[in-house]
């Protein structure tokens, strides 16, 4: 679970508002590390916590590859889905669901979020928290703050992890957990913990690793932070009608489920929400692929995790958990490889589209802008790229 959270961490740190000059990243890490430790000072820190806190951080080069070779979110709905989606994985969280009842009927009467949600995210971050990681978390914050890629991100985690020291909540040699910083069943990052940890088995600590009472409460706790809609839903499987103005489709459109109805869009199982609620149809794979209905909790979805594809999934997962059949996959056209899709975001800048970088990653601006294009050019404008799109550029 990975955002930027720095003017949070300030209010969340009890910070007068005067805080330190940032010691720029790259350059020396030595010196990177002294320049943090003097801005957490600064800061109010005590200057033995900080001296501690950084008396076992390396830097970690291991982490930097794990951050360099990020290729799993590149795969396809289609794909990316049946790798992580198994008969064992919705039968373990089902198990888990009844063992566990009490915990996620909690969740679902205190931040409104349905047990299937939660269990989706437990299942995808950690396996049902069976291996959450052997980074040093200390080592991975820092090292991915020191480097420039993307040093706004994990800095301020990097604070809120000292202060958590500071409380006696963390052990800095030895915490671990994904490469990227995050820590527990749920995978949180420190800035998440500090703020919106729940101490939900009344232990007096927060324990993300060992309670999956605090962590899924936590858990529940960080969505209904950003927004999410108690006993509301988040996406269902629909059918669409020959003839559906494409353009419609995608996370930039809204209108109501009885508008959506109207055009022809239909429920593939079950019933659709009540018609006054707003919807968005989303096709991950294009008009001959599978479609989904999705709603305002879908989109909360995305402060938790980034990637188009896992969000998609991780809200279809706890669709299966809740019940729904199996997708219809259809015969979408085949995709493009990374390389091909880092050359359309160049050939789309180009033409003057923001596809947001050369990732590689078909993410929801690239989508935006391959749906423009596709109606620009008169074809099916369903935000899915193929060969035959490159080859007109």
């Amino acid at each position: 679970m990975s955002r930027s959270v720095l003017p949070a961490i300030v209010l969340a740190l009890g910070l007068s508002g005067t805080v330190a000059a940032q010691t720029p990243c790259g350059g020396g890490f030595s010196d990177f590390v002294e320049g943090v430790k003097a801005e957490a000072v600064a800061d109010g820190i005590p200057r033995d916590v900080a001296d501690s806190f950084f008396r076992t951080v390396r830097q970690d080069q291991s982490v930097l590859q794990r951050d360099r070779a990020q290729g799993f979110f590149t795969r396809p709905f289609i794909e990316f889905s049946r790798q992580l989606i198994s008969q064992n994985r919705l039968d373990r969280g089902r198990q888990m669901a009844r063992d566990n009842a009490g915990v996620f009927e909690r969740a679902q009467r205190e931040y409104g979020v349905a047990p299937s949600m939660m269990l989706s995210f437990l299942a995808f971050e950690t396996d049902y928290g069976s291996f959450q990681g052997d980074f040093n978390t200390a080592d991975a914050l820092v090292t991915l703050a020191h480097d420039c890629r993307r040093p706004e991100l994990f800095r301020p985690h990097v604070l809120a992890m000292i202060e958590l020291y500071r409380r006696g909540m963390i052990d800095p040699a030895n915490t671990t957990g994904a490469w990227a910083g995050e820590i527990g069943m749920v995978q949180m990052l420190p800035g998440d913990i500090l703020r919106r940890g729940v101490d939900g088995d009344g232990d007096g600590r927060i324990d993300l690793r060992n309670s999956l009472t605090d962590a899924v409460l936590t858990g529940a706790a960080v969505l209904r932070h950003h927004g999410w809609r108690a006993n509301e839903p988040w996406m269902h499987e629909v059918r669409i009608p020959q003839g559906l103005d494409l353009t419609q489709t995608g996370l930039r459109t809204e209108m109501s489920v009885a508008e959506w109805q109207r055009l022809g869009v239909a429920a593939r199982h079950g019933t659709l929400p009540q018609g006054s609620m707003q919807a968005s149809v989303i096709l991950p794979q294009g008009h001959n692929g599978p479609a989904f209905m999705i709603f305002p909790n879908f989109r909360v979805l995305f402060e938790w995790n980034q990637s188009f594809t896992y969000v998609v999934t991780a809200a279809y997962f706890a669709t299966r958990l809740d019940g729904a059949p199996i997708y219809d996959a259809g015969d979408p056209d085949p995709g493009l490889s990374r390389d091909q899709m880092r050359e359309l975001q160049r050939r789309l800048q180009a033409r003057g589209y923001d596809t947001g970088g050369t990732t590689g990653i078909l993410g929801a601006m690239t989508r935006a802008a391959v749906q423009d294009l596709q109606a620009e050019l008169g074809l099916p404008a369903d935000g899915w790229p193929t060969s035959d799109l490159l080859g007109q550029l």
